[in-house]
């Protein structure tokens, strides 16, 4: 497959494609495959959920930011030494400079684990997450999403894996217990006083997956090879997927995290969007991928500032640390300064 340097729009992949016989499947294959390893960036549609789900979470999602400032500030993360709960517009930072969005972390609803001696710190990140006492049917709607998406992305990575060459199931050990499940509900509200329009910086995730719902205000902006950055504008009924690091990790290159970021809406405009990220287990190592394009794969990207882990929790532990600085010198003073050096 030749490479591509410039796109117009990102592909669409139909995940339904997969049940409607052996043909459908394989050219469902050859479509992930191209999207997967040229771009790191798709839509998909065919995913089985339905626009009156998806209705009802936004639906949450706009009364939890519509909530007084003090009953969001209630849950603030800074409360949290498992980065749960809400932080407010500019508190987040990638790459040292601070995002303009407000927004509530959620993750897989687990009793309080602080790590013991010996134990390695990312296990700070299993814990409860906070709700808002003035929005009881958050907690259902945001765990009920949790639980329906976990289950398109686990169906998208089996045909990923499938479509290179791989075994379907060669993952399913590291999800099968305690996955890390993480949940972002995320508030763009327009451009920052001073005129930045950055709502979210240049960035890769850190994980496997990442599904995303966002509204019809867009924002969201994918790099390419050659440097410019693609509009991604909402496509109805469809989540937008990108491939994280541990991908990369696991082909050694072949499927690549690609740099993304949102810009702010102008003026005080809003724009809200849900992002799940769908993870194995913290102490999972990620074992090289054997799939069938290994002799094309062109190593992992080296980058001295984010070095990229096998074991996931020290991935995930890193992001943490530097996106949310208050909640790491508050609760974790000592990580923070391993970090840097």
């Amino acid at each position: 497959m030749p490479e591509q340097s410039h796109l117009s729009a990102l592909p669409v992949i139909d995940l339904s494609a997969a049940e409607r016989g052996p043909r459908h499947r394989e050219r469902l294959h050859e479509d992930l495959h191209t999207a997967a390893h040229e771009v790191g960036f798709f839509h998909l549609v065919g995913h089985g959920i339905d626009p009156a789900e998806t209705g009802a979470l936004m639906r949450a999602v706009r009364a939890f930011f519509a909530l007084p400032e003090a009953d969001r500030l209630s849950i603030a993360n800074l409360r949290s030494p498992h980065f749960r709960g809400y932080t407010r517009t500019g508190d987040e930072r990638t790459a040292g400079r601070r995002d303009w969005r407000d927004q509530l972390d959620i993750g897989a609803e687990r009793p309080s684990r602080a790590p013991q001696p010996g134990e390695p710190p990312y296990w700070w990140l299993e814990g409860p997450n906070q709700w808002p006492a003035a929005l009881p049917e958050l907690r259902p709607a945001a765990l009920g999403w949790i639980d329906r998406l976990a289950g398109v992305a686990d169906r998208l990575l089996r045909e990923l894996l499938a479509a290179i060459g791989a075994p379907a199931d060669f993952y399913a050990p590291i999800f099968a217990e305690r996955p890390q499940l993480h949940l972002k509900l995320v508030r763009y509200p327009g451009r920052a006083p001073d005129g930045a329009d950055q709502g979210v910086g240049v960035h890769k995730d850190y994980g496997f997956l990442t599904l995303l719902l966002q509204d019809e205000v867009g924002g969201l902006q994918v790099q390419q090879p050659d440097g410019t950055f693609l509009d991604v504008p909402p496509l109805p009924g469809a989540f937008v997927v990108n491939l994280g690091e541990l991908l990369e990790v696991a082909t050694n290159g072949y499927l690549k995290a690609t740099d993304h970021r949102v810009v702010s809406p102008p003026g005080s405009r809003e724009r809200f969007s849900v992002p799940f990220f769908y993870n194995p287990r913290l102490d999972a190592r990620i074992d090289p991928l054997p799939f069938a394009h290994t002799d094309r794969a062109p190593g992992v990207t080296q980058d001295p500032a984010n070095p990229l882990f096998t074991e996931y929790g020290r991935n995930e532990l890193k992001g943490w640390l530097r996106a949310h600085p208050e909640v790491a010198r508050r609760h974790h003073p000592g990580l923070v300064a391993s970090d840097r050096a």
